[in-house]
């Protein structure tokens, strides 16, 4: 007999508003254990703000949320998190293993920072996403695509269930974007996680998506790639012809005119890039 896996994610009726604006409402989504989930949509839609309700940095207008069964919560350690690039200072301090380090045990008070234990899990987490020849790098110094694997690397450090990660690819040119998807899909499918990807660009991640949220204009469509990626689907989501040309296993979204009411529509490249 198949036992029913408890969701990673469950929302029921969900809604979420900013004064009288309203991002999205009467959501319903269960994500699997497992399962790699992306969500799409123009700037402003909502999507960088459902994982900040994931992360339980804000609450819901309406309706609930579960992560793993359990009220979502600030500082949940079953959850890793991968923001978008944004360069270090220059002159940051920091060096490659102490941006790790923190993601080891910078919730915690106290000593240990120097512990054994603790320097093989950096050391480990250094040579995962490999990033072991610029471990004492100030993190100022590093390109983007380098910084960013430190910053998987740091999501990956409490081995969590669940990996949220927020335009990860944005600002990398393609062979950054590359490495840093494979690394993410490795620890998916070795580790068994779930892992709920923002970005308005979904071509680089293609091969590794179960399934897709399209966020746009308040309304939503929940799928898979081949049912939400097409010309009916999203002209129904902008309220504007959208067209949808799949070529080379890749997508093109070319949007209506401006006062069409679709010229937010972001284009997704069959070369990757936004």
């Amino acid at each position: 007999m198949t036992t029913h896996q408890t969701p990673s994610v469950r929302l029921e009726n969900a809604s979420l508003s900013f004064g009288e604006r309203t991002l999205w409402s009467r959501l319903d989504l269960e994500i699997e254990q497992g399962e790699y989930f992306a969500v799409l949509g123009p700037n402003g839609s909502g999507k960088s703000t459902l994982l900040k309700a994931m992360l339980g940095l804000i609450g819901l207008s309406g309706g609930s949320l579960r992560i793993l069964d359990r009220p979502a919560r600030r500082g949940n350690p079953e959850i890793g998190y991968v923001p978008q690039q944004r360069p270090f200072p220059s002159e940051a301090p920091l060096r490659a293993r102490d941006l790790v380090g923190l993601g080891v045990d910078g919730h915690r008070w106290g000593p240990g920072l120097f512990s054994a234990t603790r320097r093989r899990r950096v050391d480990e987490l250094l040579e995962r996403v490999g990033a072991s020849e610029y471990a004492s790098v100030p993190v100022g110094l590093l390109s983007g695509g380098e910084q960013q694997r430190l910053r998987v690397a740091q999501a990956l450090a409490s081995r969590p269930r669940i990996l949220l990660c927020d335009e990860a690819l944005l600002s990398l040119d393609l062979n950054h974007q590359q490495a840093v998807s494979r690394l993410i899909e490795e620890y998916r499918r070795e580790s068994g996680a779930t892992v709920v990807f923002v970005t308005h660009e979904i071509n680089p991640i293609i091969d590794d998506v179960d399934r897709v949220l399209y966020l746009a204009n308040g309304r939503f469509r929940a799928g898979s790639v081949e049912d939400v990626m097409t010309t009916r689907a999203l002209s129904a989501l902008y309220g504007a012809r959208v067209e949808v040309v799949k070529v080379n296993g890749r997508y093109v979204v070319v949007g209506a005119g401006p006062g069409e009411g679709a010229e937010d529509c972001h284009a997704h490249d069959v070369e990757g890039g936004a």
